[in-house]
């Protein structure tokens, strides 16, 4: 074998070494992408789930708390805008927490009447209310979880290299308060 032979194949190898480099980090880049948008489908089904509840939850308390007139249509409102809201996680974020501000204050208003505090229908709706915010929640820190992970790959060298020419830009953090939370049991002695 001549030396420009050997030359030649170091450079053909160094060459496929490269390529199957920039595909590789390439591949991880786009799984990324994938896992984030898998777990932003994972939030927008829970609050789709949440918004669905609202209705029922208002309609419960209107029939006990009939002059909390405004409470109630902050409540509609607030659920109709984060329903509408198609932009951004940080933008969508802005509007859940409204939203959340909203609900917060309608479970306020339940705390000053205590036959709808008895009412199973209520109490069925609120537990699924608590179950649902959870659920958010671990939607959340898992969407949350994922960006992280693929902002890194983003950022940093060398798959930044092959991320900025290809067009990947990190993603936003979904960063939203939960609407109601589980209580602690208290325990008196």
């Amino acid at each position: 074998m001549s030396a420009t032979s050997i030359v030649i194949f170091i450079v053909v190898g160094f060459i496929v070494l490269l390529v199957l480099w920039v595909a590789f980090i390439y591949n991880a880049l786009v799984r990324g992408r994938n896992h984030c948008d898998e777990a932003w489908s994972n939030i927008d089904t829970e609050l789709k789930r949440r918004y669905n509840l609202i209705p029922n939850l208002v309609s419960t308390v209107k029939g006990y708390a009939a002059h909390e007139r405004e409470t109630l249509e902050r409540v509609t409102q607030a659920r109709n805008t984060a329903v509408a809201s198609q932009g951004s996680p940080a933008s969508q974020a802005k509007d859940e927490n409204v939203l959340v501000d909203s609900l917060k204050r309608l479970l306020a208003v339940v705390e000053s009447y205590p036959d709808l505090k008895a009412n199973q229908n209520f109490l069925k709706l609120q537990e699924e209310l608590v179950n649902t915010e959870d659920r958010i929640q671990r939607a959340r820190r898992f969407y949350n979880g994922n960006v992280r992970d693929y902002n890194n790959r983003v950022q940093v060298i060398p798959s930044a290299l092959i991320a900025r020419p290809c067009g990947f830009k990190e993603r936003e953090f979904f960063e939203i308060e939960a609407a109601v939370e589980r209580q602690a049991p208290v325990v008196k002695i």
